[in-house]
């Protein structure tokens, strides 16, 4: 009888081992996902984009994701034009928003939460801006640092292109609705988020805005009403220039374009890669 039992859990045993083995091949195998994804729009995603798509493509071989970013408003445009399969938004563009009118038929799907800061050049010593301070500098009425405490030098105010959802959001939030005033002088557009850091970072006397993804040690992030800009400082409320970022889809996304908004919405790349690149899992807020 001790025999039978000890010959009986050996079997056992071994069946568990064989299932095991067979469950441990199965996953390890190629996933058998195929097609090309294009992404389009939002520089502020664009680093979460490829990082996916990196991450993605070892998972699925036979999948290829091209993108590209040339500033929020394009990413729906190219969907509704036929030419991206995934539109990359700053905004929900299935509604309006101050200055663009709803993508009708289009669906958004939320993908991050992205934290925006006002930058300087590090010549700049300024450390804290308020929310009408900012408003008086890119409306043309605050011309030189003296006026907001920092040394006496005519600011350069460089802001991004009609069009970025960075500036629809900096817009809304750091400067509570205010206006961004063109001016002759000491005034620059950029089409992306890396122009943006550019420009600050070698224009002295300079402002502007980005996502933190971008911010670096050759430029300065400064405070915001006396909040500093970080991801802790947005999941606790207390720092207000942020957003959420969707992909935009014709309709709900199908495929090997459904499986890569599914992978960018997953616990594993929301909590590991997502978050070393400055950006807060969407699970965060509240």
């Amino acid at each position: 009888m001790k025999l039978f039992k000890k010959i009986s859990l050996v079997a056992v045993t071994s069946v568990m081992l064989v299932s095991s083995a067979l469950a441990g091949a199965a996953s390890a195998a190629p996933s058998q996902l195929s097609g090309k994804i294009t992404v389009n729009g939002s520089t502020a995603l664009l680093p979460l984009t490829l990082q996916a798509a990196k991450e993605f493509q070892k998972l699925n071989p036979k999948v290829k994701v091209a993108a590209s970013g040339k500033g929020s408003v394009t990413g729906p445009q190219a969907v509704k034009k036929g030419i991206a399969d995934i539109g990359a938004c700053d905004w929900d563009a299935s509604m309006d928003v101050p200055g663009f009118k709803a993508f009708s038929g289009q669906v958004a799907n939320k993908v991050a939460v992205i934290p925006f800061a006002t930058v300087v050049n590090n010549n700049v010593q300024v450390t804290d801006l308020s929310t009408e301070q900012l408003k008086g500098i890119y409306s043309g009425k605050i011309t030189n640092w003296k006026e907001v405490g920092g040394d006496s030098a005519d600011i350069v105010v460089i802001t991004r292109a009609f069009g970025s959802g960075t500036r629809v959001n900096y817009q809304s939030k750091a400067l509570n609705g205010g206006d961004i005033t063109k001016k002759e002088k000491n005034y620059k557009e950029v089409g992306s988020s890396g122009d943006m850091k550019t420009a600050v970072a070698t224009t002295p006397n300079s402002i502007g805005y980005i996502d933190l993804v971008y911010v670096t040690s050759d430029l300065k992030a400064v405070k915001f009403n006396g909040v500093a800009a970080s991801t802790d400082n947005v999941i606790n409320g207390s720092y207000k220039i942020w957003a959420y970022g969707y992909y935009m889809t014709k309709g709900q996304p199908t495929g090997a374009t459904k499986a890569f908004i599914e992978y960018v919405q997953s616990s594993k790349f929301q909590q590991s890669s997502l978050k070393k690149l400055k950006f807060i899992p969407i699970s965060a807020m509240k």
